[in-house]
């Protein structure tokens, strides 16, 4: 097992060795979407993140249980203790049932990770799946003394934690500085202090989502569910928690929180937080229209970008920049990334057919294989790695125009090295390359039909030109006469 590797704990604010709980063994929980709307590209980043993460862990050896929850209940508006459950009102918008909507956009997040090639879980478990386990640790956290109920809810004590364990280790907030930065807000009431948080929220008449406890018909915190799941499939102890950070405060802190306050240890040995992803420099939000679904980009129906972007392009665009670092997509940076891409693609194909010679090797083929794990070693650096593939396409293209040589040895193990770096670590592919093949060749049949069609209309031959619009339109392709030319569109 490689004892090299390094991680920056979010905990400890440093890089550290890793070193997993258990030999050869990694537990790893990262808290996954709320399934209220289609997967913003911002949690994508996120989700590709600990992709990497999870493939580099299983290339080293490691025996990886991966778990990463769907948020199905109890996620309220903005993050806080009041306002309607977002999938609950998604639900009374539409008018119908809150399963539904859950349904529909957990199978969309599903098929968007698949585009992107991500690997599932382990374990992929539901919080309305734990509502049991959930009602099982409050009843926990109350015997211990650091949850109260009040009017059929029951919320943390945070105050009365922070006597015993320091709260907001996390996030580096100490409880002073909470106190003096919060206020009183209307229909917190029932709460001892504002800092505390809701663990059951009894429901009120107009709730669809609620579930019998012995506090009261109800629901669970938001917070309560990735303590449940991650105790119940990786024990009290478990080696890594991610997730993006956004999450630090108050979700991550609120975890900590509530799995101390049981067993008095910590729960999770390194966090790691990815981080955000910006839209030609700002911040992505749908409030302001600065905002792209990864479905809009594979397809290019959308007014951000001029043409469409596959999801391996959009992939390893995300990958060339650090999980940690902010980084900020526009059209001339995927346009970048795509360029890059196919230069790989290309140098894959150049290798398969490269033939070894007698000559000794013009290349220090075990000093960069050390530089390649050197990279993912010290915090996943992904960039970096990426960076050495390209020193390596250098070398592949100089020996395919006999510019320097490689014998059989070194190419048998640049091409596994290379294909375990490509393929299995980065967790990129090479179908994309067919499909924009079979894009150019569909268009460029399109586009010849149109000539076609042109002409008989210009010879008044009006038949074979309808006959051409009436075919394409039975097969959803729409042709669109106007002064400047006609054009198609492919519904």
């Amino acid at each position: 097992m490689n004892s090299s590797l390094s991680v920056y704990n979010s905990l400890k604010g440093e890089k550290e060795v890793f070193k997993s709980l258990v030999s050869d063994h990694v537990g790893m929980y990262v808290c996954g979407p709320t399934v209220y709307s289609k997967v913003h590209l911002g949690n994508c980043r996120t989700f590709i993140s600990f992709d990497l993460i999870y493939r580099y862990l299983n290339h080293l050896g490691y025996k990886v249980r991966y778990v990463r929850n769907i948020t199905d209940a109890g996620h309220l508006e903005n993050d806080a203790d009041e306002g309607e459950d977002r999938i609950a009102k998604k639900a009374r918008l539409e008018s119908i049932e809150p399963m539904e909507v859950v349904q529909r956009y957990t199978v969309d997040f599903r098929n968007i990770m698949a585009k992107f090639n991500a690997l599932p879980p382990s374990i992929e478990p539901t919080a309305t799946g734990h509502i049991v386990e959930q009602i099982e640790l409050i009843k926990e956290i109350i015997a211990k003394g650091y949850a109260y109920e009040i009017n059929g809810s029951v919320y943390f004590d945070v105050l009365k934690f922070n006597k015993d364990i320091p709260y907001g280790k996390l996030s580096g907030r100490n409880i002073e500085e909470l106190i003096h930065n919060t206020r009183t807000l209307e229909g917190q009431s029932d709460k001892k202090n504002p800092q505390d948080f809701a663990l059951w929220k009894k429901a009120e008449p107009v709730h669809i989502m609620r579930w019998p406890s012995p506090w009261s018909d109800g629901f669970p915190g938001w917070h309560l569910e990735c303590t449940a799941m991650s105790r119940k499939y990786l024990g009290d102890q478990f080696d890594i928690h991610g997730g993006g950070m956004d999450l630090k405060f108050p979700h991550h802190e609120c975890e900590i929180a509530q799995a101390e306050s049981i067993n008095k240890i910590p729960p999770v040995k390194y966090w790691l937080h990815a981080n955000m992803l910006t839209l030609n420099g700002k911040k992505m939000a749908k409030s302001t229209g600065n905002n792209i679904l990864p479905e809009e980009m594979f397809s290019g129906s959308n007014t951000v970008f001029k043409k469409a972007f596959s999801p391996m392009v959009v992939r390893f665009f995300m990958l060339q920049a650090h999980y940690r670092s902010i980084v900020d997509i526009s059209e001339t940076a995927l346009e970048a990334s795509e360029k890059g891409f196919n230069r790989l693609l290309e140098a894959l194909q150049t290798l398969k057919n490269l033939t070894p010679s007698n000559s000794t090797t013009e290349f220090d083929f075990k000093s960069w294989v050390a530089r390649c794990y050197e990279a993912m070693n010290d915090d996943f650096n992904s960039p970096l790695l990426i960076a050495h593939l390209f020193d390596a396409v250098k070398f592949i293209n100089a020996v395919a125009n006999q510019k320097q040589a490689i014998d059989a040895n070194d190419l048998h193990d640049l091409k596994n090295h290379f294909d375990a770096f490509f393929y299995d670590v980065l967790g990129l592919n090479s179908s994309d390359r067919e499909t924009t093949k079979d894009d150019s060749q569909l268009e460029g049949t399109l586009e010849l039909l149109l000539q076609i069609r042109n002409k008989a209309r210009a010879s008044k031959d009006f038949e074979t030109s309808d006959l051409i619009r009436n075919t394409l339109s039975n097969l959803n392709i729409q042709i669109n006469d106007a002064p400047e030319g006609s054009s198609f569109k492919i519904n």
